[in-house]
């Protein structure tokens, strides 16, 4: 396979898809807002952390939300082996996210995910 570690793959089993898993994160989540994001988690049923993007269009267009999601995806990717229990967890942008650099966007999402690790 090459270079690539697939320790640091963002795989579907790493992602929250199911409506009904967005809405149990919603109902029963612990809530963390920074500027540019909230972030709702909660102890994950299965046996890895997964990561579940909400970017509304009041964020852009679907350029813009797109680049969201992407750097969104991206950060966790790069960082989750940081996250030491099995969360799920649910980052929502908020409009001030859309005018973020990549830079700014992994900045923002460090601070959220370092308050995550915190509880």
């Amino acid at each position: 396979m090459g270079k690539y570690d697939l320790r640091q793959a963002y795989t579907k089993a790493e992602r929250i898809l199911k409506r009904s898993e967005f809405l149990r994160l919603a109902k029963y989540g612990r809530k963390i807002q920074s500027r540019h994001f909230i972030a709702i988690f909660e102890t994950s049923p299965y046996e890895r952390t997964r990561l579940g993007v909400t970017v509304s269009r009041k964020v852009g267009r679907a350029v813009t939300r797109n680049r969201v999601k992407r750097c969104l995806r991206e950060y966790f990717r790069l960082n989750k082996h940081e996250i030491k229990r099995n969360l799920d967890i649910n980052i929502i942008a908020k409009k001030a996210a859309a005018h973020l650099s990549s830079d700014q966007t992994f900045s923002s999402l460090k601070s959220v995910f370092n308050s995550i690790k915190e509880f």
